[in-house]
């Protein structure tokens, strides 16, 4: 039979109350006592159950994660910062994955409001209005972590994905490069798919080129469209000198694909992405990247939230953290 608070007091000698103020480390109880009530709840087994005293204070010390992938080295680098920083104030972490799916990412976050969760963030690709309208239900404050809305209503966490993009290519058009083609990811992905493609098309306009559509391919951010849409580029016969990939993992993509018709990278086709996922220093050559501080957005966005839990004044609600290029041995200089 499950042990209570009730039978603590009885074994210990001392009142329910007693034994709550122990439980929830209230001062003012007798050292003796306290020893006692400690000594009971080791005999017993007793576990506080969370669920009760969350009722009683209207607060679980818990917070609800949505993850897009959890499979995905980006997302599982961000839900590391969040959980260190969680840890650090004392709260407990509900992680969900969502699978990029909007009807799941609506359920998820509905069902982690039912479960009274303190606090939310939100981990995922476009914020719909669907999701605005599940966030406006929502009686606890709410984080974007590694995106952010349109309106900026709400608060978020998240690098300058338009900019990143434009630095990548800039390094790409600073070697010599100029045709250069883009591995893109969703455009209906407004935070990162859309705004990376943005990026490209603006470093290519203001170096005074024209756009070759016929040089841009969209995938879904994963490796095998990157292998897929660079297989694309050299069947073509496009006379493309660079890629942009939008991401490590279609940037790896591409490398293989080059590698796998004889090609070498960068002698024959420079590889740059954005990212910096640990496999980008693996594969080989190592990747060119702009890398966007994945712990950090999580860690920043736990800690925004936590303010926001205890009303906390802010001083920013829409933060933008630095992204950095990573040069490595995917690019090489033309001639």
């Amino acid at each position: 039979m499950t042990v209570t608070i009730y039978d603590v007091a009885r074994e210990s000698g001392v009142s329910m109350a007693t034994v709550s103020r122990v439980v929830n480390n209230n001062p003012n109880v007798k050292p003796q006592t306290r020893k006692k009530v400690f000594d009971a709840i080791e005999k017993l087994g007793y576990r506080p159950n969370a669920v009760a005293r969350g009722l009683a204070s209207k607060k679980t010390t818990t917070v609800g994660v949505v993850i897009p992938d959890i499979s995905n080295t980006i997302f599982s680098e961000v839900a590391r910062g969040v959980e260190d920083i969680a840890n650090m104030y004392r709260y407990n972490i509900i992680l969900c994955n969502s699978d990029k799916k909007k009807e799941k990412e609506i359920q998820v976050i509905n069902t982690l409001l039912e479960k009274q969760v303190d606090g939310l963030l939100f981990m995922g690709g476009t914020v719909t209005e669907d999701h605005i309208h599940a966030f406006k239900t929502a009686s606890v404050p709410i984080v974007l972590c590694g995106t952010k809305e349109e309106s900026e209503n709400i608060p978020s966490v998240d690098i300058d994905h338009e900019k990143a993009a434009f630095d990548a290519v800039q390094a790409l058009l600073n070697e010599g490069h100029r045709d250069i083609a883009l591995i893109g990811g969703n455009f209906k992905d407004l935070a990162k798919g859309f705004a990376r493609y943005q990026g490209y098309i603006k470093a290519i306009e203001d170096a005074g080129l024209t756009v070759n559509e016929d040089l841009i391919q969209v995938g879904n951010f994963r490796y095998d469209s990157g292998l897929e849409k660079m297989k694309y580029f050299l069947e073509s016969n496009q006379n493309v000198t660079a890629v942009f990939a939008v991401t490590d993992e279609m940037a790896i993509g591409a490398i293989h694909a080059i590698q796998d018709a004889g090609l070498k990278v960068p002698e024959d086709i420079s590889v740059i992405s954005v990212d910096n996922i640990r496999m980008a220093s693996m594969v080989r050559p190592l990747l060119t990247t702009v890398a966007q501080p994945m712990y950090d957005i999580g860690a920043v966005s736990m800690r925004l939230l936590t303010k926001l839990m205890v009303n906390e004044e802010i001083e920013q609600s829409q933060i933008i953290l630095p992204h950095e290029l990573i040069q490595r041995n995917s690019v090489k200089r033309l001639t």
